[in-house]
């Protein structure tokens, strides 16, 4: 999880391949209202998050009812949409955020001057639809509450460290 140009399809790709999950990037099930929104530099609401996110967690809840492990890069910015993915897992009691839980959150944590710098990048080489413009309202969306047990990684490091290291954490955790 975290903002644009933190790396979630990189590492989530490569996080992958080393686990043989299946990866799905969220940016893929946003309808072309959405992306018209946000190629324009036009933050998504409410309305336009929640069936996008409802959509997600049906996916994840499929994945789960199949026994399939699934790595969902997602941006997932506020506990509440976390808490819509979190209850694809038809055990998740709201709100209860210990170690056991199915559905797990990585954070990809960057300074907004590293993801500025990802993002102009990548619209020079247009690779992503999302307007560099709007990384600042997602950074003011971004809520982390420890209490909810996300894991942080420096989304700076190297993405096969980072990839190491969220395996390391997983298992531990």
């Amino acid at each position: 999880m975290g903002v644009s140009g933190a790396g979630k399809s990189t590492i989530g790709e490569m996080l992958a391949k080393m686990t043989n999950f299946s990866f799905i990037d969220a940016d893929d099930f946003h309808p072309n209202s959405n992306k018209e929104k946000m190629k324009k530099g036009i933050p998504l609401t409410e309305e336009d998050r929640i069936p996008w996110l409802e959509t997600l967690r049906d996916v994840l809840r499929k994945s789960l009812e199949d026994k399939k492990s699934l790595i969902l890069g997602c941006s997932a910015l506020q506990r509440r949409y976390r808490e819509i993915l979190r209850s694809a897992d038809p055990n998740y009691a709201p709100q209860s955020y210990g170690t056991s839980n199915i559905v797990k959150f990585v954070l990809l944590d960057a300074s907004a001057e590293v993801l500025e710098a990802r993002l102009e990048k990548r619209a020079a080489e247009g690779k992503h639809f999302m307007a560099s413009t709007l990384l600042r309202s997602q950074l003011e969306l971004l809520q982390i509450d420890d209490s909810e047990n996300i894991l942080k990684v420096d989304a700076t490091l190297a993405p096969q460290i980072i990839v190491d290291t969220i395996q390391t954490l997983m298992i531990r955790g």
